[in-house]
């Protein structure tokens, strides 16, 4: 008997037509939740069995949280991508800054070692050292304790732009 009644609930079930995947899938996109009145409503509106509207909407959630999750994991990809490239773009002009920065503390030595004064290099290599502090300060002597005789701004970027001093007008110059 049980196995007749087996048979008969599988009778009872229908595939969907086109116009009733259709009305489930509106009623899907208004609300991913079935309330139970909504789920009678529509299985009076479609004529198949409450149940039936039930697997579906269950069936459909399942399958939009797994499209969901995959575009969600694109996107990602997709920002994940661009914060690599940044990275290495960055890593890039690093590397060109301090080997600017080696090119600028060789030049300082070699003009303060022509002057007869104290090799500069090594005062700016303890001074400008990434784990000597002071980071981002405006004003590095002060801020690092370091007692170098800089040389004036205008010989500095004249140094360092090959410029002679005289065509050094303002300071506007040093952030073109």
């Amino acid at each position: 008997m049980n196995n007749q009644a087996s048979k008969t609930c599988k009778i009872q079930k229908k595939r969907l037509s086109q116009e009733q995947v259709r009305l489930l899938e509106a009623s899907f996109d208004s609300g991913k939740k079935l309330e139970p009145e909504r789920k009678f409503q529509l299985a009076r509106d479609l004529g198949v069995p409450p149940r039936q509207i039930a697997i579906w909407h269950q069936n459909k959630r399942a399958r939009w949280k797994s499209q969901s999750l995959e575009l969600d994991h694109g996107a990602m990809q997709l920002r994940l991508d661009a914060a690599l490239a940044e990275k290495r773009e960055l890593e890039k002009e690093v590397g060109l800054l301090r080997a600017e920065l080696r090119r600028a503390q060789d030049m300082l030595g070699a003009a303060a070692r022509g002057g007869g004064g104290p090799p500069v290099s090594s005062q700016l290599s303890s001074c400008c050292d990434e784990t000597g502090g002071g980071g981002g300060s405006s004003s590095l002597n002060e801020d690092v304790g370091c007692s170098a005789n800089w040389p004036n701004v205008e010989e500095l970027y004249a140094c360092l732009m090959a410029k002679p001093v005289s065509e050094v007008v303002n300071e506007r110059d040093y952030w073109v």
